[in-house]
This record gives structure tokens, C-alpha cells and sequence, in this order.
């Protein structure tokens, strides 16, 4: 037979991650192939690439109601309870539910985005591509060959340092005005030496894209879990594409609390837990988050799952006590007589 009652839920706590990746995109320089022979620049890369890495990881909680942790107060204690928006247990007797609503919130997962900043060798021409023609080829303009335009960029590159120094040590024919002006022109002076060094050296972009993951750690067990995977080439993955390698999530309870816990939840009462009205003590849990090995975020927090559930005495049920409950943790917030 089904006894009449309210149904209700104890929480439990999911862990919500924040990820920021950033995506390094290497363009190589059209005159890399000279840059040791005309500037002493050794191993410049010839070749573009892209590399993902993880720049930033942040984690906050939240609470949603326990499939395993659901009950029914019987009785009278089934006229007195207070819940939540969501059915978990806010109270005994404590007057009003709490106001609100569940929030949806929604995790982006970001979709690889092109290149935006513009840059192109292509808009940065320092030099002509066709020479002018004399008589010896009828006037017919020719095409200036690559290591001519390398040697040209080079020639910039060491002018830019030489008046760069002879600004700065006073030895220019014309003396270099002072304060504003004088600063003005190192500056253009090093972006202009920077823009043909590009030609040689490549030049890199950054871009940065944010990710978020909802996971709830399951009490029966410590063990890492995989929420999602990473890989240098691709960036952030599914926790199925077997082509990342895993980034992993280590929940670890302080268990000598929960043995405390244990040990003096149990009561004498024959008639513990007649009502159906439970609360929870929650766990203490070390978290670790975990790239190759390597431990890259951590944090210590409550979690309602990892603790331990116990009744409330019967004899606080029948209205001379008000009892407050955090609905986020299940835990005991106050209990005072009406």
C-alpha cells in the first residue's frame, strides 16, 4: 500500500568548469629561407602552423535534486514541510519557501574561429614587384626576384637599427627634437623594424575561445573520470574523440569527516526516519583537475553527495520547532521553538 505524502529530494553538487584555451597560429615569412644567410636569424621556421594550449581553468558549484537521495514525509510532518523551486528540502515549519526559480544556464562551447586580426604578408609591401626596363630588354618591365626583395627587407631592417642608435646616442647631423617627438619616432622606428622582421621570423596570432562542461561527481566512487579531451592540433574535444588525450577529473572525500559523520548519524529511536524527513551532512572533497599528468587547476568544497544522510529526531516534527535547511547542501541551518 502507497501511504499518502509529499515527495521530496535531497541535493547533490555538480561541479561546473570553465575552460580557456588559446589557439597560436604560426605564418611563416616569405623570405625565411634568407633570414640566416642576410640577418644571422638561425632556425626560422618555414613552415605555418597552429597549437592549442589551455591558458585558464575555473570551477564553480551548483545544486540540482539527488535521484538517489528522493523521499516522502509522512503524516503530519507532511503538512509542515517547506521545499524549493526544484523539490529539494528547505525546511520544516520555517514559513515561506524560498523565492525563485531554476536558472537555465547555458555552456558554450565554441566553434573554431578564422583568423580575424587581418594580418596578411600580402598588404605589406615594402617593395616594388616589377622593376623598370632600358634599352637592353625594349623598356619591358621584369619581375624582381625574391632574394633582391629579401636583401632590400634586410638593408630596412639594419637601417631602422643604425638610426635607432644614432638617435639615441646623439650622433644624427640634426639634432632630434626632445620629449613627444623624440619618442614618437623610436617607437615608429621598432614597429617598422618589427614588420620587415615578420618577413623573415613569420608572424604569429593569438586567439582565445572559452568552453564550459557540467559534471556531478558520483559519491560511491573516487576515481579520475574524463570530461572531456584536448589535443595541441585541434583543441578542446568531446570526451569520445579518442584522438585528444584525456583531461581528467579527481574528486577525492575527507574521509576521516564522513567516518565522524557516520558513527554518530545513527540513532537509537526505534522510530528514526518514521516521518520520511531526512537532511545531509555534507563532505569535504579535494578536486583535481588533470593534463597529462600534470595537475593544472585545483579546489577544496563542499559536496552534498560525499557526505552522509541522516532523519530528523521525530520529536522536532510536529510544529513547536521550525527547522531551516540549506537547500544547496541539505545540511541543518537552524532549528528553534515557536
Amino acid at each position: 500500500m502507497i501511504l499518502e505524502g509529499v515527495t521530496y529530494a535531497l541535493p547533490r553538487t555538480g561541479l561546473r568548469i570553465h575552460l580557456k584555451v588559446v589557439s597560436e597560429s604560426f605564418e611563416p615569412g616569405p623570405y625565411a629561407a634568407y633570414a640566416d644567410q642576410l640577418l644571422g636569424i638561425t632556425g626560422a621556421r618555414n613552415r605555418a602552423s597552429v597549437r592549442w594550449f589551455i591558458d585558464d581553468v575555473e570551477m564553480e558549484t551548483f545544486s540540482e535534486p539527488d535521484p538517489e537521495q528522493v523521499y516522502k514525509a509522512l503524516g503530519h510532518a507532511a503538512f509542515l514541510v517547506v521545499l524549493t523551486a526544484d523539490g529539494c528540502l528547505a525546511g520544516i515549519n520555517s514559513g515561506n519557501s524560498p523565492e525563485g526559480r531554476p536558472v537555465l544556464r547555458t555552456n558554450p562551447f565554441v566553434e573554431r574561429n578564422q583568423k580575424d586580426d587581418k594580418f596578411s604578408f600580402a598588404n605589406f609591401n615594402h617593395s616594388p614587384m616589377f622593376a623598370p626596363g632600358d634599352s637592353s630588354n625594349n623598356f619591358r618591365p621584369t619581375r624582381i626576384s625574391i632574394e633582391r626583395k629579401a636583401a632590400e627587407a634586410a638593408e630596412r631592417i639594419l637601417e631602422c637599427r643604425l638610426t635607432r642608435f644614432h638617435m639615441a646616442a646623439g650622433l644624427m647631423d640634426v639634432f632630434h627634437p626632445d620629449g613627444e617627438a623624440y619618442n614618437v619616432s623610436l617607437n615608429e622606428l621598432e614597429r617598422m623594424e618589427k614588420n620587415y622582421l615578420s618577413l623573415f621570423e613569420g608572424h604569429t596570432t593569438y586567439h582565445n575561445e572559452k568552453f564550459s562542461f557540467d559534471y556531478i561527481p558520483i559519491s560511491a566512487s573516487d576515481r579520475s573520470e574524463v570530461v572531456f579531451r584536448f589535443s595541441e592540433e585541434k583543441g578542446v574535444l568531446p570526451a569520445s574523440d579518442l584522438s585528444g588525450k584525456p583531461v581528467v577529473i579527481r574528486v577525492e572525500p575527507e574521509k576521516e569527516l564522513v567516518s565522524e559523520y557516520s558513527a554518530l548519524a545513527e540513532s537509537e529511536n526505534p522510530a528514526a526516519g518514521e516521518s520520511g524527513i531526512y537532511y545531509r551532512m555534507p563532505g569535504i572533497v579535494d578536486i583535481s583537475v588533470i593534463y597529462e599528468l600534470k595537475t593544472i587547476a585545483t579546489a577544496r568544497t563542499l559536496m552534498a553527495q560525499f557526505g552522509q544522510v541522516a532523519p530528523l529526531p521525530e520529536e522536532l516534527l510536529f510544529g513547536d520547532y521550525a527547522i531551516e535547511i540549506h537547500p544547496e547542501t541539505g545540511a541543518v541551518k537552524s532549528i528553534h521553538k515557536k
